[in-house]
């Protein structure tokens, strides 16, 4: 929707899609990266989460990090670059076409089959 505009993006940031428990020296999970709910995170889960969403945005899309390791070490934050002072997106990753020559496509369901879908379903249901 948004790929032709050179003014916005969206561009998902998967830092969060394979994150592990963080666990203590022990090998039980870390509690202090929780609030006292055991559900919401605590400053310190809040803190390596913005480290991940910060480092996401910095990577080219399709080489993003999906995990998160939970080391609270700072050192890992990444910096732009001369190179690469811009957030990463696809337009700038050249992840696709970077022309982005995108044709305007027919949807792939007919409008028409759906109407004819609901009403099978709808008689179907009442018989």
């Amino acid at each position: 929707r948004y790929e032709k505009r050179e003014d916005f993006a969206v561009v998902m940031q998967p830092f969060f899609r394979n994150a592990l428990l963080p666990l203590d020296s022990n090998g039980k999970p870390d509690l202090s990266f929780f609030a006292a709910d055991c559900f919401h995170f605590s400053v310190r889960g809040y803190a390596e989460m913005a480290m991940a969403l910060w480092n996401n945005m910095l990577e080219p899309v399709g080489e993003k990090q999906t995990y998160n390791n939970f080391t609270h070490d700072r050192s890992k934050l990444k910096c732009p670059s001369s190179e690469k002072p811009f957030l990463s997106t696809l337009r700038n990753s050249g992840f696709r076409n970077s022309n982005l020559n995108l044709e305007e496509s027919e949807p792939s369901v007919p409008y028409w089959a759906v109407i004819v879908a609901v009403v099978a379903g709808v008689l179907a249901g009442s018989l």
